[in-house]
């Protein structure tokens, strides 16, 4: 393996997860094996100078009842019959002058001279004679008798630095697998925990490369990084549609604008190669105008849609009351339906105030009015109401027109779409697109009901001001 390729491992998460869990792994074992290692000292310690104060107390009482004979003739009964831990056991007089020795063949090599030199009170007092190869040592305990005398009791360490020495063998033939075991673990955890992570990073890459339809794979663990990959997905579909959307508008918006830049450019040509007729050139630019003005509200239209549903639609909000706001709507279009002999009946109650645009919601309200209107046959109905439910204003609109199949129901929202009724009357395809990215922006919804051949019901819920 390259040097750049270990550089590049070492700057992974992963490696750096490895190092952190194994570097703590063996260090809780280490701290694990370090304590039980100092309990296990201590314990034996104890143990050895319990053995040894025991002993002590009953060569005192020994002494004081049968004198220093008895304490010899015990001394040597044991040594006879080997039946007890040997001690080391020392009697001194006046002077620290030793009176009685017993030290085991074993620990001939310890040096009981710096006994000699040290004085006891009447507390016991411990002391440590080491080995001349500082291996073991020798714990003696002294205590003073009644006649001054000096005891002492000593027993070797030898018996517990052996088995402390097969308990740190133990630790040293553990440790090595432990490493082993740590650093695989470790990498384990590590590869499974970020999987994930690397899912994602393979499926940006498949989407830079044009896959939209590339998902991260879940692996249902219900834990912070699935909801990652969740929302992750969701983020990826979101976009997608929105692309796709983006793409349908832009071939609907080529196919759209097509026509009437055909007819600008028909227009110019054909004042062109007129005789500079005055007349004919002011026409000319009357139907210039109209198609630019058809383009400019295409346009528009498409600029207000992208802003509401991205949420920078400017909206100047205010509390609007929903009777006057209808009765301007009325006003405007009441004419246009004497025209085409429909009748529109308004039943408005007295509501509480929305906070709302008041010229977007006349924009709504005028779309779809006009739409009713539009796609109404003449003698037709439209009736306008409102109503509360719950915390919501809502505003309906009933036509008895034409309808729409359900087959179309979903997409009428798309921009630029025109369904078949549709096609045949002057219009964008904007307009309802326009109508739903309003209302949604000032936090409300639009539904609607139709029925091919008997008519269209469109209800607006807006939430009424706090």
């Amino acid at each position: 393996m390259s040097l750049r390729a270990l550089k590049n491992i070492r700057r992974t998460i992963g490696f750096r997860l490895t190092l952190w869990y194994s570097g703590i792994f063996i260090l809780s074992t280490l701290v694990v094996f370090g304590l039980a290692y100092f309990v296990l000292s201590a314990s034996l310690k104890r143990q050895d100078r319990e053995t040894i104060e025991i002993k002590l107390k009953e060569l005192s009482v020994l002494y004081q009842t049968g004198g220093k004979e008895a304490l010899e003739r015990e001394v040597n009964l044991e040594k006879k019959f080997e039946k007890k831990i040997p001690f080391f056991i020392r009697l001194a007089g006046q002077k620290n002058k030793t009176l009685f020795l017993k030290i085991p063949y074993q620990w001939a090599d310890f040096s009981i001279t710096e006994l000699g030199r040290k004085s006891a009170g009447a507390d016991l007092r411990w002391d440590w004679l080491p080995s001349p190869g500082n291996q073991t040592a020798l714990e003696v305990a002294s205590t003073r008798l009644a006649n001054n005398y000096l005891l002492q009791v000593g027993k070797s360490t030898e018996d517990r630095e052996n088995i402390l020495w097969h308990f740190r063998r133990i630790f040293i033939a553990v440790i090595l697998p432990l490493i082993l075991i740590g650093f695989t673990g470790g990498s384990f955890l590590a590869f499974r925990a970020l999987q994930p992570i690397r899912h994602i990073i393979n499926t940006i890459r498949s989407i830079d490369i044009g896959k939209m339809h590339v998902r991260v794979p879940s692996l249902q663990t219900a834990d912070e990084l699935e909801e990652l990959v969740s929302l992750f997905n969701g983020m990826v579909e979101k976009i997608e549609i929105l692309i796709n959307s983006m793409r349908e508008s832009l071939d609907n918006v080529a196919h759209d604008l097509r026509t009437p830049m055909t007819r600008l450019r028909g227009i110019a040509e054909m004042a062109l190669r007129s005789d500079h007729n005055l007349s004919e050139c002011r026409e000319a630019l009357g139907d210039c105008l109209e198609e630019s003005e058809r383009i400019l509200t295409m346009l528009n239209s498409l600029m207000d849609i992208s802003e509401a549903e991205t949420g920078v639609l400017n909206l100047e909000k205010e509390i609007v009351d929903v009777s006057t706001l209808i009765g301007q709507v009325f006003d405007i279009y009441r004419y246009v339906a004497e025209e085409k002999d429909i009748f529109i009946n308004v039943r408005v109650t007295d509501q509480p105030g929305i906070f709302a645009d008041p010229a977007r919601m006349r924009q709504v309200l005028g779309n779809l009015l006009d739409n009713a209107i539009k796609y109404t046959h003449p003698g037709g109905r439209i009736d306008i109401e409102t109503s509360r439910r719950q915390q919501n204003m809502v505003i309906r609109i009933q036509d008895s027109g034409v309808g729409m199949p359900p087959e179309e129901l979903p997409r009428i929202w798309e921009r630029l779409y025109r369904g078949d009724q549709s096609r045949s009357q002057r219009g964008l395809g904007l307009g309802l697109s326009l109508v739903k990215a309003i209302v949604e922006a000032h936090e409300g919804r639009i539904e609607v009901v139709s029925t091919h051949g008997q008519g269209s019901t469109f209800s607006i819920y807006l939430p009424l001001k706090n």
